[in-house]
């Protein structure tokens, strides 16, 4: 993010209904405030007067006629900023057109390589096949991540990837893809961060936090592909407590 952050915008409801989703009340639930495109230009070019590196505008997919003419708009009155491009990746080729010569950085999830598990857990048909041909539709926009001599990202692609408990999120399948069929360079964050919320605790699968193993597991595949740009968080450690 650099020393100035990333300036977020955060857009209530997603086309994904994850059970497990960390931010449901705003996904799900419906949390914030209707804007119209002059106050959403507005904020874009407040955070631009702030100092921030970057436009993230997190769950877009589903408001992008209404961001793109909050962006015209913003554009005439000086935003310059990179724009990032924060998704589930669950977005159509037609949409990801649109943003063509518009959207510098892509950050998509892959969330998981089984259709079936996809529709289990976020309510939705055909998950990979979509993901991986909107993650590749992005690369081809963009290319893989350019940072500048501080090391903030300026232009191309940065993948993430939650790892989920019990190998759920096809962590496998999806770093072969990103390997073979994307480039060996693309930038990876591999996410260590799943705790049961939301609904999980429904789903005995996903209704306990990820162990260490897993995560070092998934870092292990990764490597074996070749991908070698992984940001990867530190897997939190256990709390403990000192008995008195």
């Amino acid at each position: 993010m650099g020393r100035h952050g990333s300036g977020t915008i955060f857009f209530t409801y997603c086309n994904l209904h994850c059970t497990f989703c960390q931010n449901y009340t705003i996904s799900q639930l419906g949390e914030g405030s209707p804007v119209g495109r002059e106050t959403l230009a507005g904020m874009m070019l407040s955070l631009q007067d702030r100092g921030c590196h970057n436009i993230n505008l997190v769950s877009p997919t589903h408001v992008v006629p209404y961001i793109l003419d909050a962006l015209d708009l913003a554009a005439a009155k000086g935003l310059n900023l990179p724009l990032v491009y924060n998704t589930g990746g669950y977005d159509a080729i037609e949409t990801l057109k649109l943003l063509d010569g518009v959207v510098d950085i892509y950050m998509p999830d892959m969330k998981y390589s089984d259709e079936k598990t996809a529709e289990q857990l976020s309510g939705i048909k055909d998950y990979p096949k979509v993901n991986k041909a909107a993650v590749k539709e992005m690369h081809r926009q963009v290319g893989d991540l350019q940072l500048d001599e501080e090391g903030v990202a300026q232009r191309g692609l940065l993948v993430r990837h939650l790892v989920l408990p019990n190998g759920l999120a096809g962590t496998e399948e999806a770093v072969s893809f990103l390997a073979q069929e994307v480039s060996a360079n693309t930038y990876l964050n591999i996410m260590a961060q799943y705790h049961p919320c939301y609904k999980a605790f429904d789903i005995p699968k996903l209704a306990r936090p990820l162990l260490g193993q897993e995560f070092s597991d998934a870092i292990d595949l990764a490597h074996q592909q070749g991908l070698y740009r992984l940001d990867k968080e530190q897997f939190p450690r256990p709390l403990r407590f000192v008995l008195r």
